[in-house]
């Protein structure tokens, strides 16, 4: 059997197509979180590595978010009850975000967890070129990706999954 140019490239195509798909639809608990390297807004460079062996929430946010200002008294009362526990939130501002505005919404707004600065978009990139806030990853005690929401987060759902991997 000849095949012809067209009907080479549609297969080449079809199996980039497939392949992404499966990448981007593999469960999330069986996909290994990018590494997250960042400087806080304290000075500290943090990773994902320095936190394995407990679970981390990693929320993207920006300044201008409602549902992101919305949430975060509720990330703080989790922060308060799961970090004594092992639970870890690390927050991104998005690259959009003046770093002033960031530096001033964290004061007033007393956040406890670590922020990072993602200037560079280098963190969004990496998980998923996350875009659009509020973003949520929650990665497992063993580096995974446990859950990946867009949108306001259901805490009380959150809050059981969390003890779980406490």
């Amino acid at each position: 059997m000849k095949l012809n140019k067209e009907t080479v490239i549609a297969g080449i195509a079809l199996m980039v197509v497939l392949t992404f798909a499966a990448v981007w639809f593999m469960p999330a608990g069986l996909r290994q979180a990018p590494p997250l390297v960042g400087q806080t807004l304290d000075g500290r460079t943090l990773t994902l590595e320095q936190l394995r062996g407990q679970p981390v929430l990693i929320t993207f946010w920006s300044t201008t978010c409602p549902s992101c200002i919305e949430e975060m008294p509720h990330l703080v009362e989790l922060y308060q009850e799961l970090n004594p526990k092992g639970l870890e939130i690390i927050g991104v501002a998005m690259a959009y975000d003046p770093p002033e505005h960031v530096r001033a919404l964290v004061e007033h707004r007393q956040l406890p967890y670590p922020i990072v600065l993602d200037t560079q978009s280098r963190i969004a990139r990496a998980f998923d070129d996350v875009r659009l806030t509020p973003t949520t990853v929650l990665i497992s005690p063993q580096g995974r990706i446990a859950q990946y929401r867009l949108g306001p987060l259901d805490m009380s759902k959150l809050r059981d999954t969390l003890q779980k991997m406490l």
